[in-house]
């Protein structure tokens, strides 16, 4: 239904990205934090929309033929040579996307522990572990999980997986204002933290890369839209994508804005793990939880995407099926407007892939 579909895009959107937005918001100012994740949320909606009517082959409402993957409507558009490196580009972010889960669902685990020491000892005691125990405990949950038959369709799944990203995503708000309201004012700046030229660079980099990273159910928009009773799927599936775009982009904007004004400049990149907030313990450990039990769910299931595989997955493939589809020529109207948001989407994705990768580099 319209509803469920929503709750199966939020639960995709709504996700570990949310929890870097007060940083990336940080590194942008506060005119082009928000302004950056306006434009992502245009994108992805827009291509979402595209994909919507790759559905069904080769007309989007009345085609015989279904596609009930993207990888199958890449095929059928566009033919074997490019679902072969459409099937490349997903595994490779499949894999990606398992580290990722792995890594952030252990430090929320060893969050908790430490929040518990903290609030016991005082926040000046000396309290770290190592999250190497709940990289295992989280790993062994997921080969027990994995052998559940048809897990991805254990009724309400995506329901429990939303619940989860809602509640973390509100904890995170409703602190954020409480933090700006126990200050008394405002941190920030328009144009965000004050580095040298190339320093800044990177950081801006890395930042549009982390709010990439947190619109990634473009990919899942045919998979989706398999489970929408018909017809017309695509018209169910657009309203979907407008309704969850809308409600999370209100979300991260507000998330990131009020992270950004409690810490200013000082922002962590993880606002339950990087102990900006202490105090209440008890909702930062239930914060953590939510974030646990929707990181178990979802690496069953569901999958994110960074910068790197932006380009290839959200824009590009969605593009070149929609000129198919619609038979348009080369240099008309159409196909250069097509054309040339494709690049510049390209040229986003590359620099905030480099942005990351110098980040690596440069925290080893």
């Amino acid at each position: 239904t319209l509803w469920t579909a929503t709750a199966h895009i939020i639960t995709v959107v709504i996700g570990a990205g949310v929890l870097s937005l007060a940083w990336s918001v940080a590194q942008l100012g506060w005119i082009a934090g928000p302004a950056v994740m306006i434009v992502f949320a245009l994108i992805t909606y827009y291509s979402s929309s595209l994909l919507a009517d790759c559905y069904r082959f080769p007309d989007p409402v009345s085609g015989p033929n279904k596609n009930y993957t993207y990888r199958d409507a890449v095929r059928a558009n566009l033919g074997d040579r490019q679902a072969w490196l459409c099937g490349l580009v997903q595994y490779l972010g499949l894999c990606g996307t398992c580290i990722a889960y792995t890594i952030t669902a252990s430090i929320s685990m060893r969050a908790i522990r430490e929040s518990d020491c903290y609030h016991k000892n005082g926040h000046d005691y000396q309290c770290q572990f190592s999250e190497y125990t709940f990289t295992i405990i989280f790993g062994m949950a997921q080969v027990i999980l994995s052998q559940v038959p048809n897990f991805h369709k254990v009724s309400g799944l995506s329901i429990i997986a939303a619940i989860m990203s809602i509640s973390y995503s509100t904890i995170g708000l409703v602190l954020g204002i409480a933090r700006v309201v126990e200050n008394g004012k405002f941190y920030g700046s328009i144009g965000g933290i004050s580095l040298s030229t190339s320093q800044k660079l990177w950081r801006v980099l890395q930042a549009v890369g982390d709010i990439a990273f947190s619109y990634p159910f473009s990919v899942l928009v045919i998979e989706i839209e398999n489970t929408l009773k018909s017809p017309p799927e695509n018209k169910t599936m657009k309203k979907s994508s407008m309704f969850a775009v809308v409600t999370t982009t209100f979300f991260y904007v507000l998330c990131g804005c009020f992270g950004y004004a409690a810490f200013g400049d000082n922002a962590p990149g993880n606002i339950f793990t990087g102990f900006g907030f202490y105090e209440p313990y008890w909702l930062v450990d239930f914060a953590n939880a939510c974030i646990v039990v929707h990181l178990v769910g979802a690496y069953q299931v569901l999958g994110l995407l960074g910068g790197a595989k932006f380009w290839p997955l959200v824009v590009y493939f969605p593009v070149r099926m929609h000129i198919v589809q619609n038979k348009f020529k080369h240099w008309t109207i159409d196909w250069v407007l097509l054309q040339t948001f494709s690049f510049l989407c390209l040229l986003i994705s590359v620099g905030s892939t480099l942005g990351s990768i110098e980040g690596l580099v440069k925290g080893r």
